[in-house]
């Protein structure tokens, strides 16, 4: 379980557009490579299973081209996998990755299938994300930068103020966190991004998504305004000289060049239900979901978790933020029974503070430039340590021991004494 969980932990990068072909032994494992082939990593390869283990891969590509990626499952000494293995030598094309998935722990096998270009070697049981990232680690180079981590932050109802989250929070990821990072704003009609960062750049994503045969790491760099030393902004035009009728892989060409040049990538999702905006989200790595603390947010909340639990099986739920809580003289849910509903824990619950927010809308900062040290500063520091994988801790400079009032009181009655 221990392993499994690292495994969800840890950033996996999308498979490239590549073919791969399983050939099995047992229907388990068949099914769970049918599994994984599910998942949003493995959405641009073309995966084919096949049983017969490796005499059925011999035979298939003895007249055939071999794919990009062939698993082969061996069952122990039986399969004799090193004879197996020359003689699919023999049929393979260049440049062509053996994983194999094997039920023997032998040291000395293991080397022997090292030693004749065997990529990874896997001990059955296997599960779908240990496969998927056994395969997307033979497409990084050594030497390459990571892909980036992708955290969409989504409304589940308009005003919801979830725009002002993203920003803060890529804000803190950048700040606070010291990781390079891009906020995106893909609301193109109306933006908010370069109003709360108080940027006016000349150009923005419209640039991007509108001529995307244009789109390569230079151009991108251009498009992108500098907010920080660790933060750039890909800001929206906000115009309405034109509809925005966009196609389902809109952004993905963009955010996959986004991805390739940057740790962290923040995308500020507009409140929309579309074909791109829900290949967006089941795409993401990350996905922190914005609520208010009404009905009307408690059922799309629900109905926006058991959508996204649809498009990503292998993944954790979404975080799901509340948003503007405690307002005065509002019914409310409260926070307890709004995570009971969902059946989910709350990532973070933000108090209602219109001051606050106001003030640094108004002036184009972020909550921890208005009011450092704030209880909602730290809570964004501790939202942004939990959205890129990391511990989360609450800073403790400026602030108040536990032992304070203890020690206050003892030197009260000394002081008397």
């Amino acid at each position: 379980m221990a392993e499994q969980s690292e495994t969800a932990e840890r950033v996996i990068a999308p498979v490239p557009r590549i073919t791969i072909q399983a050939f099995c032994e047992l229907s388990e494992t068949a099914a769970m490579i049918e599994a994984a082939a599910e998942d949003r990593r493995l959405q641009r390869a073309r995966v084919k299973v096949r049983m017969g283990g490796g005499a059925a891969a011999i035979e298939a590509f003895r007249h055939a081209p071999t794919p990009n990626v062939i698993i082969l499952e061996v069952q122990g000494a039986r399969s004799k996998p090193l004879e197996c293995l020359d003689a699919l030598a023999e049929v393979c094309d260049e440049g062509t990755r053996v994983v194999v998935i094997g039920h023997l722990n032998d040291v000395t096998l293991y080397r022997q299938l090292l030693q004749r270009g065997v990529s990874d070697y896997l001990m059955a049981p296997v599960d779908p994300l240990t496969l998927i990232a056994s395969i997307s680690e033979m497409f990084t180079a050594a030497g390459v930068k990571p892909i980036g981590r992708t955290i969409s932050v989504f409304g589940v109802r308009g005003g919801i103020g979830a725009s002002t989250v993203a920003h803060n929070l890529a804000w803190s990821i950048a700040r606070s966190q010291g990781v390079p990072t891009v906020i995106a704003d893909l609301d193109i009609a109306f933006g908010t991004a370069s109003l709360n960062f108080n940027q006016d750049p000349p150009q923005g994503i419209a640039e991007a998504v509108f001529a995307p045969e244009r789109l390569d790491a230079a151009l991108v760099e251009r498009l992108l305004s500098k907010c920080s030393d660790n933060l750039s902004l890909l800001s929206a035009p906000a115009s309405l000289d034109r509809t925005i009728d966009l196609t389902e892989p809109a952004f993905d060409t963009l955010i996959e060049h986004l991805r390739a040049t940057v740790p962290c990538l923040v995308l500020d999702v507009p409140h929309q239900w579309n074909a791109w905006t829900k290949r967006v989200l089941a795409a993401s790595d990350e996905i922190l979901v914005v609520a208010g603390p009404d009905l009307a947010s408690l059922r799309n909340a629900k109905n926006l978790l058991g959508a996204l639990k649809h498009g990503r099986p292998n993944d954790a739920p979404p975080r799901v933020l509340l948003n503007g809580s405690g307002m005065a003289k509002r019914p409310e849910i409260g926070a307890t029974e709004f995570a009971k509903a969902l059946d989910v824990p709350l990532a973070a619950t933000i108090p209602f503070d219109p001051a606050l927010f106001g003030t640094a809308a108004n002036n184009g900062q972020m909550i921890a430039e208005v009011q450092p040290g704030s209880k909602v500063a730290e809570l964004f520091n501790d939202l942004a340590a939990a959205a890129i994988g990391r511990v989360e801790t609450r800073r403790k400079s400026g602030g108040a021991s536990l032992l304070e009032p203890l020690l206050a009181k003892l030197a009260a009655r000394r002081k008397a004494s």
